[in-house]
């Protein structure tokens, strides 16, 4: 089910893909249906994805002022595309790490994300259709897969970079982009944005939970095996403000984050 959401190019396709699989595993969780049996993956490196956007490096994504309809249009296709690329990174770490024995509960954690991911996709696509625009109208950020790419091998990474460090990042970036949308009062994007905030704390949540349950297991300090991790497979400083609130209701404590921050910036 995972491989073939990873398999799958239209980013609309890809999500009723998705979320027609999430309803058919709970569905078997709750009873409903024959259960599914875990089994084995060989995903792709990397996920299908439309022919639209064009990618580009990070440097080279145009940069729109966030108070012109044009901004605006900008910000919501790049949430679109972040939310398209967390929809291949949830499925991503149920295909790719099946060599590593882990409770039901996993699973069901990380399909109930890619769902509501999924979800997210839609809602932003919506918006930008009533904007006038679509997703695929503007390029986009081509690194957003390194991530996965860098931790393909190391389950622990994963858990550390994707959801502890680039999802955690949203919580502290969210709050911002809601008000420029109120202030512009385009109440859908307002609406769509809030249900984002209020559903990646569960999925920061989630990277935090499976990380301590593998420390745990294996007997490793979490904050300094998140430390080393960190400082390994994510490229560039992690950037204050922190949602210090936010972080720690997904049960990341400011002593993760703030001595990489630190660290990284106060290198000459």
């Amino acid at each position: 089910m995972a491989d073939r959401v990873l398999r799958t190019a239209d980013g609309r396709e890809k999500t009723r893909v998705s979320r027609d699989c999430a309803a058919r595993w709970f569905a078997a969780r709750h009873g409903q249906a024959s259960d599914i049996p875990i089994g084995t993956a060989s995903p792709p490196l990397h996920p299908s994805r439309p022919e639209r956007p064009e990618l580009l490096s990070p440097r080279d994504v145009p940069r729109r002022r966030p108070g012109s309809p044009a901004g605006r249009i900008a910000l919501l296709h790049a949430v679109a595309h972040i939310e398209l690329n967390a929809v291949d990174l949830h499925w991503d770490i149920i295909a790719r790490f099946t060599d590593i024995p882990m409770p039901i509960g996993f699973y069901d954690d990380w399909v109930k994300a890619a769902d509501e991911e999924s979800k997210h996709f839609n809602l932003m696509c919506d918006c930008l259709e009533a904007l006038g625009s679509h997703y695929g109208a503007l390029p986009a950020h081509a690194g957003m897969w390194r991530a996965a790419e860098d931790t393909a091998e190391d389950f622990m990474g994963r858990l550390a970079v994707v959801p502890m460090v680039l999802e955690a990042r949203g919580l502290d970036v969210t709050p911002g982009m809601i008000d420029i949308f109120r202030k512009a009062g385009i109440e859908q994007a307002v609406a769509a944005l809030e249900t984002i905030y209020a559903e990646e704390v569960g999925h920061v949540a989630y990277g935090s939970k499976w990380f301590h349950f593998l420390c745990g297991r294996h007997d490793l300090d979490p904050r300094e095996i998140f430390h080393d991790l960190v400082k390994r497979y994510f490229h560039g400083p992690l950037k204050p403000p922190f949602n210090e609130e936010k972080r720690a209701e997904a049960g990341i404590p400011p002593d993760f984050y703030w001595p990489l921050a630190e660290r990284q910036n106060n290198t000459p």
